[in-house]
């Protein structure tokens, strides 16, 4: 079961509602994503803080409807 970018960006900015948030379907697939998001949240955190963040957002459905996301996670500069 694949998922829509559109609900991967709504779990994202619900969870940072200040992000920009950018959404890439790599695969054309629906399964495979990046993902570019700038957050206030994020500063000071470390990279893998940022992203186990980002995982939390999205509430389990990542290795069921979404199989792979390449995040890049930042602050603002």
């Amino acid at each position: 079961m694949a998922m829509d970018p559109g609900t991967l960006e709504t779990m994202i900015k619900e969870a940072f509602p200040d992000a920009q948030v950018a959404i890439d379907d790599m695969m054309g697939d629906g399964d495979h994503y990046a993902a570019q998001i700038v957050s206030e949240q994020f500063r000071g955190k470390t990279r893998v803080q940022q992203h186990q963040m980002v995982y939390a957002a999205l509430k389990g459905k990542m290795g069921g409807e979404l199989h792979a996301l390449a995040l890049q996670t930042r602050a603002p500069d």
